[in-house]
């Protein structure tokens, strides 16, 4: 995640958005079953790789798990500090994480690898990072979703329509004063590296939206939005 990206221009528009609670994503598909696959399993340290303003980190904190989290926008780690003092929080790049091997029972990704320039360098520094037996633990905007469109507008669209799927492409992407730029990959260009690194998938979904505006239920759970992935290291 370089500068050239929107990051630092869109930081303060993304701590407005986020809040304390997170977008209706986070707060209504992703954040149940990431914290499911946390909760009751015996971590003691997490590195949220592209904490943001550090949201996620908290909601593991809550669960008794020692957190340290990186971003490189200066922006968004200041925000997470003060949130959080108690966390650690450094300004760092997912492509070279300044920690020691084997450092983390957890390390997670959660809507960070469409972000990242070099997904294959910042997927083997997560492997690198986590401990023999750890868990890799991964949301992410579906493929399918990143190379689609819907045909139509609100409840009356006609579709969503997937083109040009295998090409990897980045994109600008704008709402709410945010302006970034996202990846699209097809599927195959985020697992192959995974398996690469030797990890093992143990957790696979594709949750469904559940609370809400009626209508952005139903619209998410339309097309396929988000994943979950768990991978351990042997």
């Amino acid at each position: 995640m370089d500068s050239g990206n929107g990051w630092d221009e869109s930081a303060e528009a993304w701590i407005a958005d986020m809040g304390e609670t997170g977008d209706f994503s986070r707060r209504n598909v992703l954040d149940a079953p990431m914290l499911d696959r946390i909760r009751g399993r015996g971590f003691e340290n997490a590195l949220d790789v592209g904490c943001g303003e550090g949201r996620f980190c908290r909601m593991m904190a809550e669960l008794g798990l020692a957190t340290t989290g990186i971003d490189p926008t200066a922006r968004l780690i200041e925000t997470a500090r003060a949130r959080h003092p108690q966390g650690e929080y450094l300004e760092a790049q997912a492509e070279a994480l300044p920690f020691a091997d084997a450092s983390f029972d957890l390390v997670l990704s959660y809507l960070t690898l469409i972000d990242i320039d070099d997904s294959n360098a910042a997927i083997a520094e997560m492997a690198r990072v986590l401990r023999p037996g750890g868990t890799l633990l991964i949301s992410n905007l579906n493929s399918f979703s990143t190379a689609g469109s819907w045909q139509g507008e609100g409840d009356s669209a006609r579709g969503y329509l997937i083109d040009n799927y295998l090409e990897p492409r980045a994109e600008w992407v704008s709402w709410r004063g945010i302006l970034i730029r996202n990846w699209h990959r097809p599927f195959h260009a985020y697992m192959q590296p995974l398996l690469a690194q030797g990890l093992r998938l143990v957790h696979f979904d594709e949750p469904a939206a559940k609370g809400g505006e009626q209508g952005r239920i139903a619209r998410y759970n339309r097309a396929p939005y988000h994943h979950v992935m768990e991978w351990t290291k042997p």
